[in-house]
């Protein structure tokens, strides 16, 4: 062995050996299709409860909250085995290893979910990036509203809406993290929502933060809902209370790293008694005879050293802040490589990371990283929840899982949706549809004349950028001199020396005294950079961003007014960002009478806007209507509601129309 992978042996984290857990499949387990049919009408008759499916299942953490909202999870399908068992320990019916990837498969899938009559389907899909070909592929297929298999396999969320349009359950849940529908575009999420509307289900769709329905932990989740015939769903309250770490973890017994009960996987650690209303809670189901026990109460073994640095840090030690002694990893590149959970607080996300290493764990009061049992805790697993496999597969499981508190809290307002439906009002792809044809229509004075389309022909990105840089904020009056002289010498660098003087002269002279001169410098330096770099104009925005010098916002409006892909108003293969700059949150906000444009701009900002513009072909004219919108009628300062597209249908338009009736009239 050569020195430097002895290095790495002595330094690397130890796996997690101990009992392997070998669980048996639930009493009411069944396999094969004609089985399941039975088993589920059986189901249906004896306890009347909803049915859910639970799709990229995992170990059951979604099943199990679903369970707890009153839902029966009849079917779950997972490719993990560990994960696979363990699930199929806990619920009834099938628990299968189906490839979702196979058309072949997802389409026997939705029939059986159809045949069963689902009233839920629920699950995770694993989301992918695309290549910019990709994302057109799908992006005709959605607008086009065909329902073909996806093409590529591992293009699982298409799998999970397959499943939908041929089961047409009562309700979707599919949870994901935020990533999935906060990269700029928001292409997969907007393609979901806009393929769900087309089935003929609303759309809600919100990343929340778990904490504030009673998980301990920073975790956050994108939840989107669908629900059959425009029912609005009601998300559910949320609360202000933390469930700390000490509140979740503080009444499991003291144990040494690698301590291991006798037993084996049948063993167990002596337990007292829950102290606080979430210990009760998670002890809750267990057996008298086991009430003095507690199952996988199990970690890793800690080294020598790995001991010495943990007993010297607090919650707020950073890694580099230990002694160089005990710093094995470089502190620029794993500066946050130790963390002791702070009791006080939530504990950071439990990930499956957790399986390979726990140094991001670490306990609060001893010199150890987390159990089994204790990350289960902070994922809401209650203790009589046990996972199939070795103690390494259960961190992974526990670490994949949806917190059961979160499925049982979104469980719960579905059923009350559903029990007491309210209609969900115009659903994106109406509200776009009227943005779009507003924007798009002649008779009205624009406040942004260089986003509009002339005979379906778009600006040029010269044109976009050069207003952009002059003419933000600028009175009606300037707008209209400018916007003149800038649209009769589009693309300046092009014109003779004579005539590009007599441009400059003429602009200096219009924005003389008008505190703007100094822009004129700078869409100068902008066109000389133009010229001297071809095809800038052409590339993505952060070619433009870098190369032009020009801000991110203006170099991703030029990117939405100008589809230098697409020759028609469509822009269909061409990159749409979501934007939230130009006014548009404000316009969001009073739309659907929420405060996005006060907090969370990236993350509700950003959603806000994209159920406002959709994904079909409307979708780039309703972005550039709302932006239009937001700069013309519905201003900071007493809005002109009479005259907006969306008066209708906006939450805060009713509210003045309602209140001055003599000014706008009544709907």
């Amino acid at each position: 062995m050569s020195p430097e992978t002895r290095r790495k042996n002595e330094y690397g984290v130890r796996l997690v050996r101990g009992p392997f857990l070998k669980l048996q499949p639930h009493k009411d387990h069944v396999q094969g299709a004609e089985d399941f049919l039975t088993y589920t009408r059986t189901v249906r008759k004896r306890c009347g409860a909803p049915l859910a499916a639970d799709f990229f299942s995992g170990a059951g953490g979604l099943s199990l909250g679903l369970e707890q909202a009153g839902f029966r999870v009849v079917l779950g399908a997972d490719h993990e085995p560990f994960a696979n068992r363990t699930h199929a320990h806990h619920f009834g019916g099938l628990s299968v290893d189906w490839d979702l990837s196979d058309p072949s498969v997802v389409a026997k899938v939705g029939d059986l979910v159809r045949e069963a009559e689902i009233d839920l389907v629920a699950g995770g899909p694993p989301c992918q990036p695309f290549s910019r070909a990709g994302r057109s592929m799908i992006r005709y297929r959605v607008q086009s509203g065909l329902r073909d298999p996806h093409d590529e396999r591992r293009d699982l969320w298409r799998s999970f809406l397959e499943i939908v349009d041929r089961a047409r359950p009562k309700a979707v849940l599919m949870e994901n993290v935020p990533d999935m529908a906060l990269d700029r575009e928001m292409f997969i999420l907007r393609s979901m929502v806009e393929e769900l509307e087309q089935m003929d289900y609303s759309v809600e769709e919100r990343v929340v933060d778990t904490w504030r329905y009673g998980v301990p932990q920073f975790r956050q989740r994108l939840i989107l809902v669908a629900l059959q015939h425009n029912t609005q769903f009601r998300w559910p309250a949320e609360t202000e209370r933390k469930v700390t770490v000490w509140n979740a973890i503080g009444d499991l017994p003291e144990v040494e790293g690698g301590w291991r009960p006798e037993g084996g996987e049948h063993g167990w650690a002596e337990y007292s008694h829950p102290v606080t209303h979430f210990q009760r809670e998670m002890r809750q189901g267990v057996a008298r005879s086991d009430s003095h026990k507690v199952f996988d109460h199990i970690t890793r073994p800690v080294r020598e050293d790995d001991r010495e640095a943990f007993e010297s840090m607090t919650h707020s030690t950073k890694y580099t802040d230990l002694d160089k002694e005990h710093q094995r990893y470089r502190g620029d590149i794993f500066d946050d490589k130790y963390n002791r959970l702070n009791e006080n607080d939530l504990s950071r996300t439990i990930t499956a990371h957790i399986a390979k290493d726990g140094y991001w764990y670490i306990h609060p009061r001893q010199s150890r990283t987390l159990t089994v049992r204790e990350a289960a805790r902070l994922q809401t697993f209650p203790d009589t929840f046990r996972f199939d496999g070795p103690p390494s597969a259960a961190f992974r499981q526990i670490g994949n899982a949806v917190p059961p508190r979160l499925g049982f809290v979104i469980g719960t307002a579905i059923r009350e949706s559903l029990d007491n439906p309210t209609d969900a009002g115009p659903s994106t792809r109406r509200s776009a549809e009227v943005l779009a044809h507003w924007m798009t229509s002649s008779g009205h004075v624009r406040a942004l004349p260089w986003l509009q389309w002339v005979d379906g022909v778009p600006p040029s990105r010269w044109l976009v950028i050069a207003s952009e840089e002059l003419l933000e904020r600028a009175s009606a009056a300037l707008v209209r001199q400018v916007w003149k002289l800038l649209r009769d010498n589009d693309r300046p660098w092009a014109l003779s020396t004579a005539k590009r003087d007599a441009f400059s002269q003429n602009l200096g002279f219009i924005l003389e005294n008008t505190g703007r001169e100094q822009r004129i410098k700078r869409i100068q330096t902008i066109s000389c950079q133009a010229e001297t770099t071809p095809g800038v104009l052409n590339g993505s925005a952060e070619e433009m961003r870098s190369k032009l010098g020009i801000a991110e916002a203006v170099a991703n409006l030029a990117l939405l007014a100008t589809p230098v892909e697409a020759p028609d108003p469509t822009g269909a293969g061409a990159e749409e960002p979501i934007l939230v700059t130009k006014g548009v949150l404000r316009v969001a906000s009073r739309f659907q009478a929420n405060d996005v444009d006060r907090k969370n701009r990236l993350t509700d900002g950003r959603l806000a806007v994209a159920r406002m513009v959709g994904f079909g072909s409307y979708s780039r004219a309703a972005h550039l209507g709302l932006i239009e919108l937001a700069n013309s009628w519905c201003r900071p300062v007493d809005p002109v509601c009479a005259e907006c597209p969306l008066q209708h249908h906006c939450a805060e338009g009713r509210r003045i129309t309602e209140r001055t009736p003599t000014l706008y009239g009544s709907d």
